[in-house]
């Protein structure tokens, strides 16, 4: 063949190679996908932890380019969530999938590729969790970004260049993580997939109703690897489930729960009012249950807002070591003084087993424990009344509970 009909058809080659790689994936990049989808709708712990990983990967590699880094930043910057958290999935499809497009042409890879993690593992929010981090970074290209399956695991991290590293769980480096975690914030469901606006802070009348109110928590740790952020606190109303001898939650205070229930622990200690359950609700269920009593229980949300997921058999665990060491005296009810002055006291709860989901998607929460009256375990703290049990009946805790 003359050099220049070689030349010719070479570059002819390089064109049609060239608009494959423009019009979608090859054949066997199609059949790779498909494998792939189907796995992950598997459901496998495995190979979503795989997937999540991938995704990670592939937002660090995508930090590379300075146009794709900036937008990112700036994303983060507006955010008007809680430590500038961005709902992952959200942030890849709005804007006609305008970084789901970007990621892949950055990746070098077929979008539908990309699509099959992104659609295929759990709701995954990234921010920055460190607020030196956050104070830090500047947008620059000295950046990790790192995932972890389960908290307070070492977490896996991804430079912009694609090298894999093993970080420490206790302690975070130096330079500035992007983390990509399972969502544990509430993002409200605007159109378009657009940030949380506020959620309810307040609410109701103008007056708090009666009921049971929690003054002040300190709890001995946080229950939240430096990966995962702030702690997510919640105090649980556990009572009767139907006539079985298990518990439900019958109300929840925490960040998300919503009207005078709200409220944000984001260290060991806080103060304040938020009200645990209202003399209605107590009413109700003193109604359908006369002859069973209520457990406070605390525990740290790891996903779901105000609903418990946790392994059944260690919370049963935990309640009967509790029960074990003050036998039916480790739940409360409301009481009446002789001076007419309401109190929540120390009361017989007979149930110990939990109606929770422990999932394969996402992590368990954490247990913190069972509220038990001070007066019951013969310590006190200042200002609490009542001391929170974990497993093995160690004391993680403290609260004070008031009724008015």
């Amino acid at each position: 063949m003359p050099r220049r009909t070689h030349l010719i058809a070479l570059g002819a080659a390089s064109v049609l190679a060239a608009c494959s790689e423009r019009t979608g994936p090859t054949p066997e990049q199609q059949t790779g996908t498909a494998v792939e989808s189907r796995l992950v709708a598997s459901g496998s712990p495995a190979v979503l932890h795989a997937a999540r990983e991938r995704l990670a990967r592939r937002l660090a590699l995508a930090l590379a380019d300075p146009a794709f880094r900036a937008q990112m930043k700036r994303q983060l910057d507006r955010s008007p969530i809680r430590e500038h958290k961005l709902h992952l999935q959200r942030f890849l499809t709005k804007s006609n999938r305008q970084a789901m497009r970007d990621v892949a042409r950055l990746n070098r890879e077929p979008e539908a590729t990309l699509d099959v993690d992104v659609r295929g593992t759990a709701a995954l929010e990234f921010y920055l969790p460190v607020p030196e981090h956050r104070r830090a970074w500047k947008g620059d290209a000295n950046v990790l970004v790192a995932t972890a399956h389960e908290d307070r695991e070492a977490p896996v991290a991804f430079t912009t260049a694609g090298q894999r590293l093993i970080l420490d769980p206790a302690r975070p480096p130096s330079v500035p993580v992007l983390a990509v975690v399972p969502v544990e914030t509430d993002f409200g469901d605007g159109p378009a997939g657009e940030y949380l606006q506020g959620w309810n802070t307040g609410g109701g009348s103008s007056t708090p109703p009666a009921g049971i109110y929690m003054t002040l928590a300190h709890f001995t740790e946080t229950y939240e690897g430096w990966l995962k952020g702030s702690p997510e606190f919640e105090v649980h109303m556990l009572g009767q489930a139907g006539g079985s001898d298990s518990l439900t939650s019958y109300a929840c205070a925490g960040e998300h729960a919503g009207g005078y229930q709200v409220f944000d622990q984001n260290g060991l200690d806080w103060s304040g009012n938020v009200l645990l359950m209202s003399q209605v609700q107590i009413n109700n269920y003193k109604a359908t249950h006369p002859s069973q009593n209520m457990r406070i229980f605390i525990v740290e949300d790891d996903d779901t807002s105000c609903q418990i997921k946790t392994d059944v058999n260690r919370f049963g665990n935990l309640v009967k070591a509790v029960e074990a060491a003050y036998p039916r005296l480790t739940g409360g009810r409301d009481s009446t003084s002789s001076t007419l002055q309401r109190w929540w006291k120390r009361a017989n709860s007979l149930q110990k087993i939990i109606k929770a989901v422990a999932s394969v998607i996402v992590t368990n929460d954490e247990l913190v424990g069972n509220a038990v009256e001070s007066a019951v375990v013969g310590v006190s703290y200042p200002g609490a009344n009542w001391i929170v049990k974990g497993e093995n009946n160690k004391t993680t805790g403290w609260i004070n509970l008031i009724m008015r």
